[in-house]
């Protein structure tokens, strides 16, 4: 069979169980459920304003970031609003990715070594499951959502088949996109410590909605330092788009060396880093509290 027929066939099938995809555009008379614009920041008139102010501060921005991080993509802004990012969200060292996605995806394929585990909520963004799939982990296991029973039970048996050296990585997300639902990150937190564990935490729809100004619900709960990376996004609070990474020092000079998704994609243009730290002006002035 030639392959576009093989192709329609399997999409006919997705139909049948209505699962097709298609691409919409929202009628602008509609009631939005499903936006990440969760502060109103896209339209927001003083974001719009703060950021056309920045950009004009700079004589002869470039329309693209001209390549990867690692050439001639990075800027002394990029590094800057790195610096910024981790001072802000509480932690060593902070690292921009062109997404979330490719955030997550470099994260996970990299940092399990062999013979590591990777236990992840059965919940757990899609990003996360791409990362994990092209890791060297010698185990990748789920526990039930937020069940800390079962994630104790899960821990006991890995540390059976890996061994109590090898690291175990938990993955979860801090506010769970599709049920709205927090993990119980205190609690997690308290059952791994026996483990050689290292816990990740994806607050890609907490950021900018929880925390002081948005930090978080890692650090409103006072966690940076038992949690062992973060991923916070900028496509949604903050209305703009990219991801970072924040976590130790040498987390942040590893992903540099072996994250793909950095080192072989284009990095954001200039304009998208200016957004970015426009929102972040907004979030942490008195305007951000109330919005």
């Amino acid at each position: 069979m030639p392959l576009l027929e093989q192709l329609e066939l399997i999409l006919e099938k997705r139909k049948r169980r209505d699962l097709l995809r298609s691409l919409v555009v929202a009628s602008s008379s509609s009631i939005d459920f499903s936006s990440n614009d969760f502060l109103g920041l896209a339209r927001n008139k003083l974001l719009q304003k703060t950021y056309l102010k920045e950009l004009s501060s700079f004589p002869n921005p470039p329309l693209g970031s001209t390549g990867s991080r690692l050439l001639d993509g990075n800027s002394s802004y990029a590094e800057s609003l790195d610096k910024f990012i981790a001072e802000f969200h509480k932690a060593e060292s902070a690292l921009i990715f062109p997404s979330g996605f490719d955030a997550n995806v470099g994260l996970f394929s990299s940092v399990p070594q062999h013979g590591d585990a990777i236990i992840i909520d059965e919940f757990i963004h899609a990003s996360v499951h791409d990362g994990i799939r092209n890791s060297r982990a010698a185990v990748i296991t789920k526990f039930r959502h937020n069940d800390i029973k079962h994630l104790k039970k899960v821990l006991e048996a890995v540390v059976q088949e890996i061994g109590p050296q090898k690291n175990i990585f938990i993955a979860v997300e801090s506010l769970y996109s599709m049920d709205g639902d927090i993990a119980p990150l205190n609690e997690i937190v308290e059952v791994i410590k026996p483990f050689n564990s290292y816990l990740i935490v994806d607050e890609a729809h907490a950021t900018g909605v929880y925390g002081e100004q948005g930090r978080g619900i890692v650090c409103e709960l006072g966690l940076e330092r038992k949690v062992f990376a973060r991923l916070h996004t900028f496509g949604k609070a903050l209305a703009s788009n990219g991801a970072a990474i924040v976590g130790p020092k040498l987390l942040r000079s590893y992903l540099i060396n072996y994250a793909r998704p950095l080192i072989f994609s284009t990095f954001l243009p200039f304009n998208s880093l200016i957004a970015i730290d426009c929102s972040y002006k907004i979030m942490t002035s008195e305007v951000g509290n109330e919005v």
